[in-house]
Parts: structure tokens; C-alpha cells; sequence
């Protein structure tokens, strides 16, 4: 899917378009799916707009999209502010040592998680990391 920041910009100037306060943090894609991450839940306008950019991007099959859908969770966490590379290290954070850190916590404890979490760069040149966790 090339450059996930590129179609979190377009996704974003179309919803400014319908005047809408909806807008993309991340695009994730799965091996059948691609996941968009709002600042809100999304009405379904938006899922309409969001649609539309989706099936209009090239390498992508429109006759296999799916009617968009809210995520099951009923709740997540999304944790900010976490230094994307360890400390004194060229090594990024990855899922293992969120998974680990969390396990360590007593915060987590009885703690299920329903789906794998994500680690995300905020930015491109950016140190920063969020953590979306489904719980």
C-alpha cells in the first residue's frame, strides 16, 4: 500500500471537505483489510467518503471492498508520548517489548487483549511512538 501517511492525508482533505470533524490518525493494512484509525467514531458519511479514496487507489481490486465497518472493541487504549527508538539505540520499539512492558505492569493486570496491538511511528521524522491497544 505504499506510503500509509499519504492516504492519511488524502483521507483527511476529503473529510475536511464534507466539513467533517472526523479525522485519520493511521492506516493499517492487514492481509484482507485495511484499518483506519479516527480521532472519532466515524458516522457513516464519513465511511462513504472514506470509501470512496479507498477505491480509487491504485493496486487496489474495488470489487473485493467490503462494506466498511466499526471495530468489534469495545474499548482500546491508545498510549502517546513513548520514545519510538530505545534509549542510546538505533532499535525501534516493536510489539514484543510493548507485549513484555505490559505483562510487567501491574496496571494490565486481567488485562485480555482481542486483537494483536499496533506500535506506530506519529510521524516520519519523528522519535515518537502510540501504542493502540484493543481490550
Amino acid at each position: 500500500m505504499g506510503s500509509a501517511s499519504v492516504y492519511v492525508i488524502n483521507i483527511n482533505r476529503a473529510l475536511k471537505n464534507i466539513k467533517s470533524d472526523i479525522l485519520g490518525d493511521y492506516v493499517q493494512r492487514e492481509s484482507t483489510s485495511i484499518i483506519i484509525f479516527t480521532n472519532k467514531v466515524v458516522l457513516s458519511s464519513n465511511f462513504q467518503t472514506i470509501e470512496k479514496i479507498i477505491k480509487n487507489i491504485e493496486n487496489i481490486n474495488s470489487d473485493n471492498i467490503k462494506t466498511s465497518w466499526l471495530s468489534q472493541s469495545k474499548s482500546y487504549l491508545k498510549i502517546t508520548g513513548i520514545p519510538f527508538f530505545i534509549k542510546n539505540t538505533n532499535i525501534f520499539i516493536s510489539v514484543d517489548f510493548v507485549e513484555i512492558a505490559i505483562k510487567s505492569n501491574h496496571i494490565f493486570n486481567n488485562l485480555l487483549l482481542i486483537s494483536k496491538l499496533w506500535v506506530i511511528k506519529v510521524f516520519l521524522k519523528s522519535n515518537m511512538a502510540i501504542v493502540w491497544i484493543n481490550i
